[in-house]
């Protein structure tokens, strides 16, 4: 039996744990390697401490660096502040002394058209007087002259009182008389054309007499400055007749067989003018105005400022429905005269969204130029309006109808002469001249009958007064909403080589050619330099044509290498609003309005820092030559930059004498950086000072002469020079 000792284990129970081997020491170093580590930790303790040295040496030196700026800056500040009173003064003294200057002289060339106008005694009548203008359409509408070649000439005499009205609405202040000149202006265009289709008429009841003995139908063309007539009578009903195209004037017509054989007129005709644009505008104007500006300035306008209420279509002009279907067709073109049609029943009709945001705070000359002669300065059209149905209606600030308008109508042929026994007899109707309903209202048919009315073609010729940047757009007329559309066009063939476009419309309806108001925006850079003593050269690259403005006095000449379509316009002197109306009108758009930038993207500066910017660059146009930089979309919204130097005679400025200048609200100040730099940086000049005025900033680096030249510039040159920096505004748009 084996003996067991509790709380000791057996003898044969022992557990025997193993302990790790020990590792075995390296080989120990001799002298000559301890001395070489000795050393190379030594070395490195005394780079480490050289290092240490050399960056509390340069913390040390970039201290001393930032205190040495800041004391500049605070110098350079207190500098600035010591003297900001005086510079802000003298400046507020020359802008004003130049404004007084402006204003006197405008004042007194106004009184004077005055007195030349009512010298003129030529038994034109003055539109700014009601009673005469009243007097004048009266006898105008009286009068039974239906002679062609007569009633054009009147009509080119009431289009140039319609000129004249244009001019006293953008002038105008008191919004009694406003209303006043739309009215003369909507009773002028009424009559315009109704005298146009009086005299259609009196060509189209004698066209048996003038048979074309190639066709057996009649065809002519009358033109002239303003418009150009082409009339077809369908004498022969010729079942296979497809078109034809008036030679010469780049106008012709496609028609489907059913037309063919009726007894049938058709009128093409182009007015080089835009009478049914300015009724858009009017109609939108009168219904949605939240923020109307006046013409004369950036105040504020009635909603309803003299736009009279349109009337109702009546009688057998009633549009049917929008595809087409109508009868009388003389109220198509807009001229539906004075009626009972309240806004209040148009705001069901048509409903709009107000513009969004606030306009800039800039006076651009747009606003009071408008396109082709806006009366006024308008909120952002419609985009969409519901009439029965949603259709797409054009937005008139996105989209500017170009070349005029061309009418596109059908009518029935008046009764023909017939010769008998050596007298004529004629049948005479009291109705005048009859629109033909196409397409033909499907209610009159049996359901097993119903008649398919293809599409009637156009085609015409690109005015040659227009520039199309791209190729251009169509839209028609809808008389039922008073709006431009581009629905219902189809089969668009655009002939670029022979500026020929052609296309489809399932009715006859009224057309324009239309291009992005936009499409030269923004610019790929600008600049703005002297040329002498209150002359300047004005350079704008935009992003599809280039071009040139030269300043002189208050005249503006166009220079472009773009020589189809401006020849009327390229190196001839107008003033400065009159250039850029008929460079609106030409298709060439530089200009910007308040809704600019809703369409194109900008630097998104502040308006009251660029304004004075612009008027302080007029001030030294004479002296100092301006330019584009692209550091001016990296400065930030609060500040501007550009290029400036001082630069005498007509040559160009050489690349190298370029500096670059830091606008701000507060100060001005010369830049370290150039325009080859990396990276934008707004530390100034070395040695450059800071100053509260442009002006002053500029004047630093100007030598005598120059400043001189600033202080000898006419106040015509600087007011012209800075409403075309406000105008274009380069600053925002490149």
């Amino acid at each position: 039996m084996r003996r067991r000792f509790y709380g000791y284990l057996d003898a044969g129970e022992f557990f025997f744990f193993s302990m790790p081997p020990k590792k075995g020491k390296g080989r120990k170093l001799n002298k000559a390697q301890r001395a070489k580590q000795l050393q190379e930790e030594e070395e490195r303790r005394l780079q480490e401490e050289e290092e240490a040295r050399l960056q509390a040496a340069r913390e040390e030196q970039e201290r001393l660096e930032r205190e040495r700026k800041e004391q500049e800056l605070k110098r350079l500040e207190l500098k600035d502040s010591a003297r900001r009173a005086d510079e802000l003064d003298e400046l507020r003294h020359l802008l004003e002394e130049n404004h007084t200057a402006v204003t006197k002289w405008k004042t007194d060339a106004v009184e004077k058209a005055k007195w030349e106008r009512y010298m003129r005694c030529d038994g034109t009548p003055d539109p700014a007087v009601q009673q005469d203008i009243n007097t004048y359409t009266s006898l105008w509408r009286d009068d039974p002259e239906v002679n062609i070649a007569v009633v054009l000439k009147q009509c080119n005499l009431a289009l140039q009182q319609v000129e004249e009205l244009e001019g006293l609405l953008r002038d105008v202040t008191d919004p009694q008389e406003g209303q006043k000149y739309q009215e003369a202006l909507i009773n002028l265009q009424e009559l315009i054309h109704t005298k146009h289709l009086l005299t259609t008429e009196e060509i189209l009841k004698r066209a048996s007499a003038n048979i074309d003995t190639e066709t057996g139908n009649m065809q002519t063309v009358v033109r002239d400055d303003n418009v150009t007539l082409c009339l077809w009578a369908n004498l022969k009903k010729n079942s296979r007749f497809k078109g034809l195209t008036f030679e010469g004037v780049g106008m012709g017509f496609e028609l489907p067989k059913q037309l063919a054989v009726s007894n049938i007129a058709i009128r093409n005709f182009h007015t080089r003018y835009d009478h049914l644009s300015l009724l858009a505008r009017m109609a939108h104007l009168r219904i949605h105005t939240p923020s109307c500006r006046s013409l004369a300035g950036g105040e504020e306008a009635p909603a309803d400022i003299g736009v009279p209420e349109q009337g109702e279509i009546n009688g057998e002009g009633e549009v049917k429905d929008d595809n087409g279907m109508q009868q009388q067709r003389a109220d198509e073109e807009g001229f539906e005269g004075t009626g009972s049609k309240s806004a209040a029943s148009l705001q069901s009709t048509i409903s709009a969204q107000p513009a969004e945001g606030q306009g800039s705070q800039i006076q651009t000359q747009i606003e009071a130029l408008g396109d082709e002669g806006d009366l006024t300065s308008l909120p952002k059209q419609l985009s969409m309006i519901d009439c029965g149905e949603s259709f797409q209606v054009v937005d008139l600030m996105q989209y500017t109808p170009l070349g005029g308008v061309f009418y596109y109508d059908v009518f029935h042929l008046p009764p023909q002469a017939h010769q008998v026994n050596g007298w004529e007899i004629r049948q005479l109707l009291d109705t005048g001249l009859q629109f033909f309903r196409y397409p033909t209202e499907q209610s009159n048919l049996d359901d097993n009958e119903a008649l398919t009315c293809p599409p009637v073609g156009v085609s015409v010729t690109l005015p040659e007064s227009v520039v199309f940047l791209e190729a251009p757009q169509v839209a028609r007329w809808d008389a039922a909403v008073k709006q431009w559309r581009m629905d219902g066009i189809t089969d668009i063939s655009y002939a670029e080589a022979e500026a020929k476009i052609s296309f489809k419309m399932d009715s006859f309806q009224a057309f324009v050619l239309m291009q992005e108001t936009y499409a030269n925006f923004p610019f790929q850079s600008w600049e703005l330099r002297p040329l002498g003593q209150d002359s300047a050269l004005f350079i704008i690259n935009g992003a599809l044509i280039d071009l040139s403005i030269t300043i002189q006095g208050n005249q503006c000449m166009l220079q472009s290498e773009q020589e189809i379509g401006l020849s009327h316009l390229v190196g001839k002197w107008m003033s400065g609003p009159a250039l850029q109306r008929a460079m609106l009108n030409a298709g060439i758009n530089i200009f910007v309005s308040e809704y600019t930038d809703k369409y194109v993207s900008t630097c998104g500066k502040d308006p009251l820092t660029e304004h004075a910017a612009y008027e302080q660059m007029a001030l030294f146009a004479s002296a100092c030559a301006f330019s584009w930089s692209k550091w001016n979309a990296k400065c930030g919204a609060e500040h501007l930059v550009m290029q400036v130097c001082e630069h005498h005679g007509p040559t160009p400025v050489p690349k190298g004498l370029w500096s670059l200048y830091l606008l701000g609200a507060q100060r001005s100040q010369k830049l370290e950086i150039t325009e080859m730099s990396e990276a934008f940086s707004p530390d100034h000049f070395p040695g450059s000072e800071f100053h509260s005025t442009f002006i002053h900033m500029l004047q630093d680096n100007m030598s005598t002469d120059g400043i001189v030249r600033t202080r000898e510039s006419n106040y015509l040159f600087v007011d012209t020079v800075q409403s075309l920096l406000c105008a274009t505004r380069p600053l925002m748009y490149s």
